[in-house]
């Protein structure tokens, strides 16, 4: 793919803004043929797939401050002349062409893309048929955006494929496809890593874990974990599974606490062996596959550990490897939780829901990767480039 200028790239954006706040309307009538086609069952989903006039000004938001950012592309990493007189440049370069799978959020439509856009990418859509009507309305405006500018509709496509189209195009792509993120639950991930032909970089899924210590200031858990399990709960940050340590002070009333606050707000609990005791009409864990799921709903696990170092082992094999938080006052204890919890985010007295680009300075992501090649954790425009190494000689011959 050809490497635009700034300039050009930022009058694409700009085109853009314009458009979403000249067709408002026809976005959400689109979205409204999607809403009144959804089986409203599946809430989370419902959730997600919904936009109204805040959700389309948060696009216009996030494509302003894109815009505003430095382009990364072409950026020096390091630069040195060897003994041999070569001289040696690493710079930023864009991927390539970026695939992004995702489902209901046609929001996405807009933050992906402008992220991949502007970090000199190609890329190709694949949303759920769920959102078909509201990300053919938002591709159609980029695709007006890049008219006005003199460039190709190719830079931005969106597909229209079964569950069997997509995974015949997976494992043949009709162009070369140089990285895929599937944005959704387990069942999308494991489904694109099966069939995909190129790298795969894993995000989206959470099932996030909350320890409370024995040194935990008691009210800010309760509001910590009011906030992270009740506030969007089909968001990949919110809170899954709660870990109590038995030492802490008043343990028992503490459980009994949490619990009537957490059924007061309409969470249904479970509970492992040893909190059973003490919440007895909770219904048990009969199921050790439980600890892996993510919820997306409101449902929430409680259970009871001796010490961190069991808080630590459990989330390291149970959690999606999304976020963790310790609730402690004792910064030594934290820092220890922080180093050996295996999370792209990690939080000491702080709700999971601050995991997202913009809540933690990275600016509009692209998604939350949770792998460990490239990079981990809010996929900003910074993290939607490779390197290429430069190599300047005259001559030179290695002998």
């Amino acid at each position: 793919m050809k490497l635009l200028s700034e300039e050009v790239k930022n009058n694409v954006l700009e085109s853009m803004v314009s458009l979403l706040k000249a067709n408002q309307e026809f976005i959400l009538k689109a979205n409204k043929k999607d809403i009144e086609a959804f089986n409203i069952e599946d809430q989370a989903m419902y959730d997600r797939l919904i936009l109204n006039k805040q959700k389309v000004d948060g696009m216009i938001t996030d494509i302003k401050e894109v815009k505003a950012q430095e382009d990364p592309v072409n950026k020096i990493i390091s630069s040195h002349t060897l003994e041999s007189k070569l001289k040696v440049v690493n710079k930023t370069s864009p991927f390539g062409t970026i695939m992004i799978i995702y489902e209901s959020r046609p929001d996405v439509t807009v933050e992906a893309t402008v992220l991949a856009f502007k970090a000199n990418n190609k890329i190709v859509l694949k949303g759920g048929k769920e959102a078909f009507q509201s990300n053919s309305a938002i591709v159609k405006l980029w695709h007006l955006a890049l008219k006005e500018n003199n460039l190709s509709t190719d830079f931005i496509q969106l597909l229209n494929m079964n569950r069997q189209e997509t995974q015949a195009f997976l494992k043949n792509p009709t162009e070369p496809l140089d990285l895929i993120v599937p944005r959704g639950g387990e069942k999308l991930i494991k489904f694109v890593k099966e069939h995909a032909k190129c790298a795969v970089l894993v995000s989206g899924r959470g099932n996030n874990f909350l320890y409370v210590h024995e040194h935990a200031d008691w009210k800010k858990t309760i509001e910590v974990i009011l906030n992270a399990k009740t506030d969007k709960i089909s968001a990949c940050n919110a809170l899954d599974k709660i870990l109590m340590d038995k030492n802490i002070p008043e343990y028992k009333n503490k459980v009994q606490e949490l619990n009537f606050i957490l059924k007061k707000n309409r969470v249904k609990i479970l509970v492992d062996d040893k909190t059973k005791n003490i919440l007895n009409d909770e219904k048990l864990i009969d199921d050790a596959s439980i600890w892996y799921q993510e919820f997306l709903e409101l449902k929430c696990c409680i259970g009871t550990v001796d010490s961190i170092d069991e808080a630590i082992k459990k989330i390291n094999e149970y959690s999606g490897g999304h976020s963790a938080t310790i609730m402690s006052t004792s910064n030594s204890i934290a820092k220890t939780f922080m180093d050996q919890v295996d999370c792209a985010v990690v939080y000491q007295n702080a709700s999971t829901r601050f995991t997202d680009g913009g809540q933690i300075g990275v600016g509009a992501e692209l998604a939350i990767s949770t792998d460990k090649l490239h990079h981990r954790g809010p996929l900003g425009l910074k993290e939607l480039v490779i390197n290429k190494y430069y190599v300047f000689g005259d001559g030179h011959i290695r002998v």
